[in-house]
């Protein structure tokens, strides 16, 4: 596929960011593709055909947090059902890969009343919490380009907690909620109270003694069944507000 060129409102954005930012780094914030993935092109297509099939009125955008939301359509139905809901999320998407989404086209055919935003937990391992929260505001920038009627309800990024990596080690898992902590304070001002809206639900998941509980997040970063209904009932309030 041929990249789209950026839209005025996008294109005038990413320069201000390219001029703001010390050592701006572009992978961020430039739309790319998860090359080698079959499973993310498969994805894409179905969110195209998706968008095809009839109204959105709640688009939740995100990674594998937000796909995971199809492992409790129970959840999902009973909450969300009501809103002819659609999820674009998918395993391992970082900002990068979500801006290259929405420019090939996946907001292109609906037109939901609220898009729910989570995403850069992935690029932690990479990028500087400046660069992952610029990226985040690329995405919003995009989403408000293509939707401009649209509300964006963009939640922090969750917690995690010690995980082992691939070799066998311990990731530096303090480290990334350090850039965590940092990217939701630069997230949160975005909230304009009206067509943006900001939430850090990331204490709902904790214990009194601020670790997260294996009930809701077994391997520290996935949510249990518990843990979407702890999201469910934080976000609820909000999101019933914006949708009305």
């Amino acid at each position: 596929m041929i990249p789209r060129p950026l839209k005025p409102f996008a294109a005038m954005f990413l320069l201000s960011v390219a001029l703001a930012v010390p050592g701006w780094m572009a992978n961020a914030t430039t739309g790319e593709a998860k090359r080698g993935s079959a499973k993310f092109f498969r994805l894409h297509a179905e969110f195209l055909e998706r968008a095809n099939e009839g109204p959105v009125g709640v688009l939740f955008l995100g990674d594998s947090i937000t796909e995971g939301w199809r492992k409790v359509p129970e959840i999902w139905d009973a909450h969300y059902g009501q809103y002819q809901p659609a999820n674009f999320g998918i395993g391992g998407d970082r900002t990068e890969h979500v801006i290259w989404r929405i420019e090939q086209g996946e907001l292109d055919k609906i037109s939901p009343k609220v898009v729910v935003l989570m995403i850069g937990t992935n690029n932690t391992g990479d990028n500087a919490a400046v660069e992952i929260a610029a990226g985040n505001r690329r995405i919003v920038a995009l989403i408000q380009d293509a939707l401009p009627r649209t509300k964006v309800l963009l939640l922090g990024v969750f917690p995690r907690g010690p995980r082992g990596t691939r070799d066998g080690s311990m990731e530096d898992w303090q480290g990334k909620m350090a850039k965590i902590t940092a990217i939701n304070a630069d997230l949160a001002q975005l909230d304009d109270g009206s067509r943006v809206r900001f939430l850090d639900i990331g204490d709902s998941f904790r214990a009194p003694d601020g670790s997260l509980p294996k009930a809701i997040m077994p391997d520290q970063l996935h949510l249990s069944a518990a843990g979407y209904q702890i999201w469910v009932e934080a976000m609820a309030p909000l999101l019933a507000e914006m949708m009305r």
